[in-house]
């Protein structure tokens, strides 16, 4: 069977979840025995999300392949058993880059270079790179809003591809807001008419509307969307807001999309949807059998949690494991550097510094690394928390006073994070990086060896600089524990303190690989020792 195309559309305004939406479709076709895989038509002019600011564009999500992405692609993971791979996300900068090249070479020949078809005839041709692969469905997330500018050649060549295939083949899901009036008492459906009618206008009939609304939509505003969106009722799907996004796969199948899109598609299976381990964890993400705990996360975007996306639904996971909600306290690294770590951070039972880039709040991360260290409160220090732990020990532990990264400050007297080897005469920013998967080795009997169960691990990386080897063997002399590195030794990858409940700092982001099925074991371990703090202090008081 060849791949069956989902296009995913949106509709009224952005961020109105046809990431998710299109995630739960992965999950619901998955749990029917099929397999898929999922790419998102990003229509900015950037080439990757890699040099975007965290505030612009949330995290920066990284495949195995080492391409900086959109974090949809995480939710991609997260929801499906897919690995997401460069050609997952494609951008409007990767085409126009990718034909401006070809005509500077003179492969047009000669010939007018336009949009309609030399743009349109790229996009089809990245979307029909995952359709020759062995999945039986190629599900296409169009990021904006349907009626931007910037969207239209991407609109256009899934139209095109639609025609292409043939109306069996391709469907098209439009997902859209319902707003609720509070003053009238009443949904609107006009925002989505007009949606609908924007998107017929460009040559898109759409197969199924999602209707995302803070409540339950009633059969007969369902009746007034279909009526105006040439479509039966039970086309019109209610995805209502929820207390967590896993839930949407269930809600949507009691909306019985996935036999919607299986009947549209006449794809063959017998397998009726088996979502019972995603309940069981959904249950236990909404009702905890044994409290609650608090971490905090010592950043400098916190006040942009969806900086640290995959971060947080780390956390969901590693809580549903443990059986317990983890409260995340986002707490201003800079901050730290005019208050008291006692006064922010005393009430919380584990401490997480992420990763991140330049000079800002670097101190109060530093100090927040000392605070879980004396305190003996569990740390964890990601990528920049790695580097931060190495510097806190440096200058604390091991004596060597005003330590530093070489990317701070050029001038300190011991380095002892600096630019690695093969980044040294790099100008350009985006894609250059220490990017992807790469293996460690762990040293047994550590906190991350017992937490993985296993000596060699694979993890995804996403930085320049590295620990000064130069400085290796004053640190472990003065109790810093090499905990893993690269197979041959050169690059440390994981460092921890032994006389702590947990501490562990990683070069690597384990946050990229977390599924709620399949919760990651750093996170896991870090959550329970979190717990036995917060018994701990309950036994005492």
């Amino acid at each position: 069977m060849a791949s069956k195309l989902i296009f995913v559309t949106g509709g009224v305004l952005s961020s109105i979840g046809k990431g998710i939406t299109a995630s739960s479709i992965g999950t619901l076709l998955e749990s029917r025995g099929l397999k898929v895989t999922i790419q998102k038509l990003d229509p900015y002019l950037n080439v990757d999300a890699g040099t975007m600011n965290p505030y612009q564009h949330g995290e920066v999500y990284v495949t195995e392949d080492g391409a900086e992405t959109d974090l949809d692609l995480g939710h991609y993971e997260r929801f499906t058993s897919a690995t997401m791979k460069r050609i997952n996300n494609v951008t409007s900068g990767q085409i126009y880059q990718e034909i401006i090249q070809k005509e500077r070479k003179g492969e047009f020949l000669g010939g007018t270079v336009q949009v309609i078809p030399h743009v349109t005839n790229l996009i089809k041709e990245k979307i029909r790179q995952l359709m020759s692969t062995d999945v039986d469905a190629v599900i296409v997330e169009v990021g904006g809003t349907v009626g931007d500018i910037e969207g239209l050649p991407f609109l256009e060549a899934i139209r095109q591809l639609g025609a292409e295939v043939g109306r069996s083949n391709a469907i098209y899901i439009h997902v859209t807001y319902v707003p609720y009036v509070k003053a009238a008492g009443e949904l609107k459906t006009k925002p989505t008419q007009h949606s609908v009618k924007e998107l017929r206008a460009i040559g898109i009939q759409p197969d199924i509307i999602v209707c995302r609304a803070e409540r339950s939509i009633p059969s007969a505003v369902k009746k007034k969307i279909a009526l105006f969106a040439n479509l039966k009722e039970h086309e019109v799907v209610t995805a209502k807001d929820l207390p967590t996004i896993y839930e949407v796969p269930l809600v949507l199948q009691k909306e019985r999309l996935d036999e919607l899109i299986i009947e549209k598609l006449q794809i063959p299976t017998n397998k009726e949807a088996d979502l019972t381990q995603w309940k069981e964890v959904v249950n236990r993400i909404k009702k905890p059998t044994e409290g609650s705990v608090r971490i905090a996360i010592v950043g400098k975007y916190v006040e942009l949690p969806d900086a640290y996306k995959s971060i947080i639904e780390s956390f969901v996971h590693a809580g549903a494991a443990n059986n317990v909600k983890v409260e995340i306290k986002w707490v201003n690294a800079e901050d730290l550097t005019t208050t008291p770590a006692e006064e922010l951070l005393s009430d919380v039972h584990g401490v997480l510094v992420p990763g991140g880039f330049g000079e800002r709040g670097i101190e109060g991360k530093i100090e927040a690394v000392r605070f879980a260290r004396e305190r003996k409160i569990p740390f964890f220090g990601i990528c920049l928390g790695m580097q931060c732990a190495v510097i806190e020990f440096a200058r604390n532990v091991a004596g060597l006073k005003g330590a530093n990264s070489a990317e701070f400050d050029r001038d300190t007297p011991y380095p002892v994070i600096d630019l690695m080897e093969e980044q040294k005469g790099i100008e350009e920013k985006g894609g250059t990086m220490r990017l992807g998967a790469y293996p460690c080795v762990l040293k047994e009997g550590t906190f991350s060896f017992k937490a993985y169960g296993r000596k060699e691990i694979s993890e995804r990386h996403r930085h320049r600089y590295e620990f000064n080897n130069a400085f290796r063997e004053t640190l472990e002399k003065a109790g810093l524990v090499i905990a893993g590195t690269s197979p041959d030794g050169k690059l440390v990858e994981v460092v921890e303190i032994k006389e702590h409940p947990w501490f562990v700092a990683v070069q690597y982001h384990p946050e990229f690989k977390s599924k709620p099925m399949n919760p990651h074991p750093l996170f896991v371990d870090f959550v329970k020792a979190a717990k036995a703090i917060r018994d701990s202090r309950e036994v005492a008081s």
